[in-house]
């Protein structure tokens, strides 16, 4: 299997700033506040023919007892999931009485830990990191994450930490195999399983901030992944979770809340609005939260608006739907049939993230999108298709010509396009264009994501050509244009 590596320590030492150099990505948002990162972000990284998957924790940010606990928590759960941890301290700071404290629970959980020694960059590296010898947890490595300096070096340590922790945990020596194998403790099939993207569907959930879309992520996967309280805006990244279920692989993508522009203030808010747009960039399928208590607002369709020009299958989850009375959700579903007729294509589920209502057939929701949003129809079957919503409904005439629609491909997948081909397409009204859009779902059976036509209109070959004709033909030509002038 593949190393699991838990970065850990206090707020702002550094972990996210070598999550990303790990991981050669910009995952992770860095910024120089304490308590940014406060759910386990996953990455795949390798150096040279060691691959491991690395896990970023938050430390503990002072803004309240309830979130201090929930980050603590995610930090423990990414302690007891891994196979090696990193310490990480600060250079700078010196040796802190809550570095001890750390130092302390990891010794009581009875990990396997390196003291890594960040922001050594200026500074006597062998002088700074002295006094991190008396944490009592081995072996310390200087490293400056924001430069790079060290890294390298670091992961070829932690590469042979990881195959003696491995060797010491075979039952036997002829379970061992050859050196090479026992070195790494890797077979080819996971090196390469760990260059792999993120495996499956990839889902990325997202919505208005304190919507619910932690608490239905931790719903999903029937455990407490990320982080959820009655904090709006408590997820400031997107974590990006794989699991498996019921033989088929997913990534959920757990995103910020997006607001208003206007209400957008923080630095760091801005780019989870941006880390928001780019997850559902990268997503096969959308499950977009809704609060029924709230309703829908004008920022939750300016948010579809963006899924649906992103091009991106659509489930609509409406949460927090337990507890209201039978008047207010015939108002809700009536606005809801109202606002969101220009998603009609995407299932709709009512559910409590909180107590799991109706949560259990989103996923559901989420294959029969994926399966639309990537289906591959022939050539043959989109020209019948074509040719039926023709003779059903012919294409009007533009300047005394029927518009001819000849035949009918496909262009694409993920969005599905359908490029239809003829002359003066490019005279089609909206609503005739609107028309086949709808024949095509409809017979297709397109469930959950959007369809895009393409028009194109075939040249005429003639065009700026003038007729040829032969000497003889020519010759009577100049014969009759004399006669006409005399």
């Amino acid at each position: 299997m593949i190393p699991v590596i838990a970065l850990v320590g206090r707020p702002n030492v550094g972990k996210s700033t070598l999550f990303n150099q790990l991981t050669r990505t910009r995952d992770a948002l860095v910024a120089d506040v304490a308590g940014l990162t406060r759910d386990r972000q996953y990455g795949i990284g390798k150096v040279g023919d060691f691959p491991y998957l690395v896990v970023d924790t938050g430390g503990l940010s002072g803004e309240g007892a309830e979130m201090d606990r929930a980050m603590a928590e995610q930090t423990q759960r990414a302690v007891a999931e891994a196979d090696h941890v990193l310490f990480l301290v600060d250079a700078r700071d010196g040796l802190t009485p809550q570095d001890q404290a750390i130092a302390d629970q990891l010794r009581g959980a009875g990990v396997n830990a390196r003291v890594v020694v960040n922001k050594t960059d200026g500074l006597d590296a062998d002088s700074v990191s002295a006094e991190f010898y008396a944490l009592g947890l081995g072996q310390v490595t200087s490293i400056a994450a924001a430069h790079g300096r060290g890294v390298q070096g670091l992961m070829q340590a932690v590469r042979k930490d990881v195959a003696a922790e491995r060797r010491a945990s075979l039952a036997a020596p002829e379970q061992a195999g050859d050196d090479a194998a026992a070195s790494d403790g890797l077979d080819e099939a996971s090196q390469q399983a760990a260059l792999d993207d993120w495996p499956g569907i990839r889902v990325a959930i997202v919505g208005r901030p304190n919507v619910g879309k932690s608490t239905l992520v931790n719903r999903i996967l029937g455990d407490e992944r990320v982080v959820a309280t009655e904090i709006a805006g408590t997820t400031r990244d997107s974590i990006f979770v794989p699991f498996h279920r019921d033989d088929q692989d997913y990534t959920l993508i757990d995103t910020a809340g997006v607001r208003r522009r206007a209400r957008v203030h923080e630095t760091i808010e801005k780019f989870s609005v941006i880390k928001t747009l780019k997850a559902i960039e990268a997503a096969h399928v959308v499950i977009m939260v809704v609060d029924a208590q709230d309703g829908l607002s004008d920022q939750d369709a300016h948010l579809l608006g963006l899924v649906i020009e992103a091009g991106r299958a659509l489930v609509l989850a409406v949460n927090k739907w337990d507890g209201m009375e039978p008047e207010a959700r015939e108002r809700v579903r009536a606005e809801l049939d109202r606002r969101l007729a220009f998603v009609d294509y995407a299932r709709t589920r009512l559910i409590s993230a909180l107590h799991g209502t109706n949560v259990g057939h989103l996923l559901d929701d989420v294959q029969e999108a994926y399966a639309s949003t990537f289906r591959k129809v022939s050539t043959p079957e989109l020209t019948r298709l074509l040719e039926a919503a023709v003779a059903e409904h012919a294409p009007p005439m533009v300047r005394g010509r029927r518009i001819k629609l000849r035949y009918a491909h496909q262009g694409g997948q993920n969005p599905p396009v359908v490029v239809i081909h003829g002359n003066q397409t490019e005279a089609l009204p909206g609503s005739y264009r609107r028309y086949l859009e709808n024949f095509f779902r409809k017979h297709l059976k397109l469930v959950g994501t959007p369809l895009r036509l393409e028009f194109r209109s075939g040249r005429n070959p003639y065009a700026g050509r003038r007729n040829k004709l032969t000497p003889r033909q020519e010759q009577k030509r100049k014969r009759l244009m004399r006669h006409v002038r005399r």
